[in-house]
Parts: structure tokens; C-alpha cells; sequence
């Protein structure tokens, strides 16, 4: 569309008019000086007026220029003003927005977890900086050339927000009702679980293909966000399972204390629930190590109802005997010799079953020693975690915090940061270790995380052991492969 000379500064060459919004316009332009293109968000002329709305305009995209350095947050380029009008310059990003992907369709679910959790990381650096976004949306979620999000537009909700200009109802919470946290349809102020909740809403519209309270009119979905239950997504008909009800109950919960503690936890969940239900269905699982404590021994027989009843005595004993040796023999085993080290003792239990008959009756006789007996653990097994070259820390980590560590792992190693990578997983790999055998997939990922940031970093004697033990849990994947390779496994 072309747009009248003067609009922007001379600096900013061959303007297109690419967007339209409730502030105002948006540009595809030329940097002449850079030479690179850029788009230019500018304050509408109806705005520019209110002089204290145009300067809360400016300070605001100043304040969110401070998180441009994040990977995953649209970079400022400069922020300025011309002929009275504000604008914002920032990065294009051609991939086009997550509001345009959902009306496509047919998003894989790793896909879909993969956007939501740059969406995270940078939602949660904003809100340690104490910015909150108040209108995350898919629109207003930007994808580069390589299909990686960036989050776009902090500070601009704030700006509609406090004016006293009844932009308010008009721009926020009737334009963008379909993501509004019931604190903000309420009128309240936005805070970082307002923007956790908005997160979920794509989320479920990104999974299922609809928001979760749409209704009729945007008044009636702002009410549906105070009042109404969480809809499970698994009964929209797309496949999901039903572990992921739980997560969106969480994540959309009323009260705003009992939301997830920041984004990437929800993304977390999100994508166990998925995965679980995955793996599940798609293969029978090998078990972990460690191993699981020793299934019980089936109970025998009854003995027969008939005479000679020795044999089954000196069985009895002899199998007791068996038992009580090997339980001897593995504590000397799991002395100081070296080859592995105790944990915490465990408890064996023996049952001792002697038969005896008394005026034709058979009596079952059953004695219980309980001894103690350490629980090892092998090099292959306890030392996995070390083998990323720093102090594991497992132990002051919850299993929650390690999940939420492996996915930023996950993202730093996307981005090539191995040693950033290297280092959260030293942290998270202890505490998920042995948490497969529970049914708790993220054991794998975070074998995988080490095992590939190991293999980047050309240190593959230790790398191998980890892909090994990631395939071991979850079967052969293309990317455990390409990484074995790599390191000539």
C-alpha cells in the first residue's frame, strides 16, 4: 500500500504499509544506513495528540528495548520521533505470527511445545526484569526465517492500559478477550501470572484449534474467563491425552497463586503430559537403571496334604540359606574396593516357610528377618550425571526444577550454547536419574541434553554413555543417532 512521503524519517526508505493495529500502523521499511530491512510500529495520529500518551508511549518501548538482547524477543532498534509521532523500529521477522500458523493448521504437538517454550524463556526474563507483556497473544507471537519465535510488543498493552482515554475496554479487553486472565477481565492489574495464563490460552488453542471459552460476543468470553470451568482439551477431539487436562487446569486456574511459578514449568508439563502419553502408546518400554527393587517372589503352593513332609523342609532351609549368602556376598561387594559406591541402605525382607504335620494337618510356619543390605550403584549408573565435568547438585534440586532445567537445556543447545547447556545439566540429571523406572520420561531427555552438548563439545568418551542410556530408556530416535555418530558411535 503506499503510504505518503514524510510519514517516517528520510533514514527509513520505501515504506509499506504491512499492518494495522490498535496503537496504529506498521511499516516495512529500508534502514538506509544499515542497509537492512525493518518494520517501524507508529503511533496513531488520534494518539500522538495526548502528549502525555505519546510520551508513555516512547518510555515504554524504551523500557522494553532493555530485553532486545534476549534471543527470543523482537530486538529494538531504535525508538524515536517524527513530525509528533512516535515509532518503534525493530527487527522484521518474515515467518509471519503464530496467529497466522494456528488458522493453517496440522502443528505437531513437539512443534507447538517447541514455539511455547521461546515464548517462556522469554516471558520469564521479562518478568525478572519486572516487565509484564498484559497482551500475549499469537499476534503478537513472531516467527524468523527459521520458524523460531519472538516474542513482540512489551510495554504497548501498558500504554492502553493506563490511559484515561477509554482505550482500555475498547483496545484490550474487548479486542484481545479471547487471552485475558480473569484479573484483567475483572478490571485488576496485570501481573506475571496474567501473562502465564494468556501463555496457556495459546497453548490450548495451539493443541486443540480454539480457545477455551470462546463464545458469541467478546463480552461474553471475558465473562466466561471469571466464571466458567476449565473445558478438557482432551475432549475436543484432536487425540490428546487426558494427562493434559491437569496441566491446563493449573495453568488456567482463577486464582492467580495457583498457576504454575513461571512459564517454562507450564511448558514443562505441558510437555511431559505429552510425551508420556507418546511413549506409552507407540512402544513397550525397556526398564531403567538402577533397577527397580527386586519383584516379590510368588507365594508357594500350599504344601500337599500328605505324608513326608521332610523334603520341603530341608528346601525351605536350603532356600533360606541361598538368600541370607547372597545378601552377605552383596554387602561385601559394596565395600571400599573402588569399583562402586553405597547409597542410602535398603530393606530386605525373608520369608522363611516350614512345614510340619500334626495329627494330619498341615501347619505353615513363617518367620521374618529383616536385614540390611546397602543399595548399589554402579559406574554406569550413579556416575552418568558426572560425566558432564562439573558438581551434579542433584541433590538441591527438585525433580519439578530439573524438568524445567532440561527444557532450558533444550533451548540453550538449540541455540548452540553447549556449555550453557552443559552446565543446567549438571544441575538436572541427578535429581531426574532413576525417575524413569516411576514412569517419568524426562530421564531420557536429560540423558540425551548430556549426552549431545558432550558430543558438541568433542569430549565423546563421556558423551557416548549418556545417548547410550537415553536410547536404552526410550528406544531408537533419529537425533540420539545423528549424535552417536557424531562422536563415531
Amino acid at each position: 500500500m503506499a503510504v505518503r512521503t514524510g510519514v517516517l524519517p528520510d533514514r527509513y526508505t520505501d515504506p509499506r504499509l504491512i499492518g494495522q493495529g490498535g496503537m496504529g500502523e506498521i511499516f516495512l521499511a529500508r534502514d538506509r544506513d544499515l542497509g537492512r530491512r525493518v518494520a517501524i510500529k507508529l503511533l496513531a495520529e488520534r494518539f500522538a495528540r495526548d502528549e502525555s500518551l505519546r510520551a508513555r508511549f516512547t518510555r515504554e518501548a524504551l523500557t522494553a528495548a532493555r530485553l532486545s538482547t534476549h534471543p527470543n524477543v523482537v530486538t529494538i532498534f531504535d525508538v524515536g520521533e517524527h513530525n509528533g509521532r512516535p515509532f518503534i523500529v525493530m527487527e522484521y521477522l518474515p515467518g509471519g505470527t503464530l496467529a497466522e500458523r494456528a488458522r493453517e493448521g496440522n502443528v505437531s504437538h513437539e512443534r507447538t511445545v517447541t514455539w511455547l517454550g521461546q515464548a517462556a524463556a522469554a516471558l520469564d526474563a521479562a518478568h525478572a526484569e519486572g516487565i509484564v507483556h498484559r497482551d500475549v497473544k499469537p499476534a503478537n507471537l513472531l516467527l524468523n526465517e527459521r520458524d523460531e519465535v519472538h516474542v513482540a510488543d512489551f510495554g504497548v498493552a501498558r500504554v492502553l492500559d493506563e490511559t484515561t482515554s477509554g482505550l482500555t475496554a475498547a483496545g484490550t479487553v474487548l479486542g484481545t478477550a479471547g487471552y485475558l486472565s480473569p484479573e484483567q477481565a475483572q478490571g485488576q492489574p496485570a501481573t506475571a501470572e496474567s501473562d502465564l495464563y494468556s501463555l496457556a490460552v495459546v497453548a490450548y488453542e495451539l493443541l486443540t484449534g480454539g480457545r477455551p471459552f470462546e463464545r458469541g460476543s467478546a463480552t461474553a468470553e471475558a465473562a466466561a474467563h471469571i466464571n466458567d470451568p476449565v473445558p478438557p482439551a482432551s475432549a475436543r477431539g484432536v487425540g490428546l491425552p487426558r494427562a493434559v487436562d491437569g496441566v491446563f487446569e493449573q495453568a488456567l486456574a482463577k486464582d492467580p497463586s495457583q498457576r504454575f511459578r513461571n512459564a517454562r514449568a507450564l511448558v514443562a508439563a505441558l510437555r511431559a503430559a505429552l510425551r508420556r502419553d507418546e511413549t506409552e502408546q507407540t512402544r513397550v518400554l525397556p526398564a531403567a537403571a538402577p533397577p527397580p527393587p527386586p519383584a516379590r517372589r510368588p507365594a508357594p503352593p500350599p504344601p500337599s496334604r500328605r505324608r513326608g513332609t521332610l523334603p520341603f523342609v530341608v528346601l525351605g532351609a536350603l532356600l533360606l540359606a541361598m538368600l541370607l549368602g547372597g545378601a552377605v556376598a552383596a554387602a561385601l561387594l559394596t565395600g571400599d574396593d573402588g569399583g562402586s559406591s553405597a547409597t542410602e541402605p535398603e530393606q530386605v525382607t525373608i520369608t522363611r516357610q516350614e512345614t510340619q504335620t500334626q495329627q494330619g494337618t498341615t501347619v505353615v510356619q513363617t518367620e521374618t528377618v529383616v536385614t540390611t543390605a546397602p543399595q548399589t550403584v554402579t559406574e554406569d549408573q550413579g556416575g552418568a550425571g558426572g560425566g558432564g565435568g562439573g558438581g551434579g547438585g542433584g541433590g538441591d534440586v527438585s525433580v519439578e526444577e530439573a524438568v524445567a532445567l532440561t527444557d532450558e537445556a533444550t533451548g540453550q543447545l538449540g541455540e548452540g550454547n553447549w556449555e550453557q547447556a552443559l552446565e543446567v545439566m549438571n544441575s538436572a540429571l541427578p535429581a531426574l536419574q532413576g525417575t524413569y523406572a516411576d514412569d517419568f520420561r524426562y530421564e531420557a531427555y536429560a540423558e540425551y541434553n548430556t549426552g549431545k552438548a558432550l558430543a558438541e563439545l568433542d569430549r565423546c568418551d563421556e558423551a557416548l554413555p549418556h545417548l547410550e542410556r537415553s536410547e536404552q530408556l526410550q528406544g531408537e530416535r533419529g537425533e540420539i543417532t545423528e549424535a552417536k555418530q557424531q562422536c563415531g558411535g
